[in-house]
């Protein structure tokens, strides 16, 4: 047989397996005043604590270590369930949204600064020099020494 504990704000309740007698309830040494078979313990404060009932020769103990608090909201597992379910919910919308707002801007070019343009990724070779309009070079100026200037 096992105790029942029932844990409601900083109540605890405590039920003994025992069911016959006058049981003794025993708190971390300390005997309690309680002869019934429920002990209520009311304002606990989280501390671990013996707990030990006993009716004759038969007495069972138990290490009690409750976490209670005073403003605590009991849910149940659908409320969890659905709290879970919403927020990835909630999620997935959100990043369905940046996705198709994002999809638009990628045909845009950038205008940062270091950025390159996009146009070909081959750079064009340079131009084929056209021979009537070459520089002048040292030690070749015989080459144009015999063309004149012509008259328009």
């Amino acid at each position: 047989k096992e105790f029942l504990v029932e844990i409601s704000g900083t109540t605890v309740t405590i039920t003994c397996p025992l069911t016959e007698g006058s049981i003794v309830w025993e708190l971390t040494g300390i005997k309690a005043d309680s002869n019934e078979r429920k002990y209520v313990i009311e304002h606990h404060d989280s501390s671990p604590a013996n707990v030990s009932c006993s009716s004759g020769d038969k007495k069972y103990e138990m290490y009690l270590n409750a976490r209670v608090c005073t403003n605590c909201e009991e849910l149940d597992a659908l409320a969890v369930a659905g709290i879970i379910t919403a927020d990835l919910f909630i999620t997935f919308g959100v990043l369905i949204l940046v996705y198709y707002f994002s999809k638009d801007r990628k045909g845009r070019a950038s205008a940062s600064a270091g950025s390159r343009p996009r146009g070909q990724k081959m750079q064009r070779p340079p131009p084929v020099p056209n021979p009537d309009y070459e520089p002048i070079r040292k030690g070749q100026r015989e080459v144009y020494a015999g063309l004149e200037s012509r008259g328009f």
